[in-house]
């Protein structure tokens, strides 16, 4: 494992509004870089009372300007919601301001329900162009072609890493034959994820961006002093999850002592299944957890998130792990 990174969703908790996640991305992205990762990014989600990085490249914008050396990007940018150039001027206009920092991973799903899809695309293309949209936005991001009809600016030039991201065998073939990093949100949907890096590790072409694959998995982290209060603030995304499964999404929950007894069990089963690939307790007990992690899966880096409804705890949940990660790296590298 070269490195660990943070995904942040930007929270809003029952109590607070899209205003405070904000200022709590920025807090919590000032404690990540100072605790040693490597990557912050943030994610698409439109029509979600508990998210608040929908407007993506300007959270980014937020952070970057927030920090001087962690890298900042988009875990992910849905690309069916967006024309190609409007991404490449965003992410080139951002690459501009922070150079070298900034990077843009693309999602193939729409990052919403099907309602607020339609108003953001405002038509609904039958064929899936997702494949030629990313080799067009990459194209964007290239050398500088003063004969070339349509040109970002900024962006030409700019060269910001793509990113694939995925939670099915799709998103991997596309990475393997394009010979771009995959990104698996193994976080929320695990199914596949030992499908999928195989199938992306086996037909992985060398390309001009990468010259063999290169593999982020991302895993749930709630950390804490002791395994009871881990499991108790851990309770706030557990919550979250069902009411979301169940069709009620809403605000992150404060935590509770018993959240079985708020979660029926077929809804448990569900959520225990979606959020298995992670690791909650203390430093002892993370740090087991995510060894067996990366001993199974072997990525190159690896992604943690949590949704942590009091940003003081998530903050030392965050540095918690950062402690053990840093660890497990440098164990991995000398093995």
């Amino acid at each position: 494992m070269q490195h660990f990174s943070l995904l942040d969703l930007s929270p809003i908790p029952e109590g607070g509004t899209a205003a405070d996640a904000l200022a709590n991305t920025k807090d919590l992205a000032r404690a990540a870089e100072s605790a040693g990762y490597h990557r912050y990014w943030l994610a698409e989600h439109h029509n979600m009372p508990g998210i608040a990085s929908a407007a993506t490249p300007l959270v980014i914008a937020q952070v970057a300007a927030a920090t001087t050396t962690m890298r900042v990007g988009a875990g992910g940018i849905m690309l069916p919601n967006h024309a190609p150039l409007v991404v490449a001027e965003q992410f080139g206009t951002l690459a501009t301001l922070y150079p070298g920092r900034i990077d843009l991973g693309l999602g193939r799903a729409p990052g919403t329900d099907m309602a607020t899809a339609r108003a953001l695309r405002r038509h609904m293309a039958p064929e899936d162009s997702f494949p030629q949209d990313v080799q067009e936005l990459i194209g964007y991001f290239g050398d500088p072609d003063e004969a070339a009809t349509v040109r970002a600016i900024p962006g030409a030039g700019t060269h910001v890493p793509v990113w694939i991201l995925g939670s099915s065998l799709y998103g991997a073939q596309l990475a393997a034959y394009l010979g771009l990093p995959y990104a698996f949100a193994s976080h929320f949907a695990p199914a596949m994820l030992e499908e999928a890096l195989a199938t992306y590790r086996a037909t992985f072409r060398p390309s001009q961006h990468l010259d063999r694959p290169h593999v982020m998995i991302a895993a749930g982290v709630c950390a804490a002093p002791t395994d009871d209060e881990a499991a108790y603030l851990r309770s706030s995304q557990m919550l979250a999850f069902a009411r979301l499964r169940t069709g009620r999404p809403g605000k992150l929950p404060h935590p509770v002592r018993d959240v079985a007894q708020d979660i029926p069990p077929a809804v448990m089963a569900q959520v225990e299944q979606a959020l298995s690939v992670s690791a909650t307790g203390s430093p002892e007990t993370i740090e087991r957890q995510l060894a067996a992690i990366i001993d199974t899966h072997r990525p190159d880096e690896l992604m943690v998130t949590g949704m942590i409804h009091d940003p003081a705890a998530r903050i030392r949940s965050f540095e918690i792990a950062a402690k053990v990660l840093n660890g497990l790296r440098h164990a991995t590298q000398a093995a």
